[in-house]
């Protein structure tokens, strides 16, 4: 069976390390997958899940968006926020997307709209993240 290496870094630790027969993240301009000899690639990630299938075996993280970079024998996740999907709170991600959509819906503030808008977008990632997680169990 034909593997590839992948390593998936956060801006504090490496998270993953391993070997893969298929890969699969939220690009920025949709859902990819990368299989052993894919060719090179460099792409923006936009928050979401990155699944990494070895045979029948399959991980799942959370990447808060950055980049993946494909090589002819590695594929490399570097994300600001990398966490293994199974450690999401539910109830912190439903927290934090309240929070922002409070955020936004308060016109008399003077938050930054984009900074707000943002926190959303990765609060309703993490969110779909663990609804997949559950799906695929």
């Amino acid at each position: 069976m034909n593997t590839i290496k992948i390593n998936i870094v956060s801006a504090s630790e490496e998270i993953y390390s391993g070997e893969a027969t298929m890969v699969y993240a939220t690009g920025s301009l949709g859902e990819i997958g990368i299989a052993p000899g894919h060719t090179q690639l460099l792409t923006g990630l936009a928050p979401g899940p990155v699944r990494v299938q070895n045979g029948k075996d399959e991980e799942a993280f959370f990447c808060s968006g950055g980049f993946l970079e494909v090589q002819p024998d590695l594929v490399t996740v570097l994300s600001d926020t990398a966490e293994r999907a199974d450690s999401l709170d539910e109830a912190e991600a439903i927290k934090a997307k309240e929070a922002a959509e409070q955020s936004l819906a308060d016109k008399d503030s003077t938050i930054d709209y984009a900074k707000a808008a943002a926190q959303l977008a990765e609060a309703v990632a993490r969110l779909k993240t663990i609804q997949k997680l559950r799906k695929n169990q």
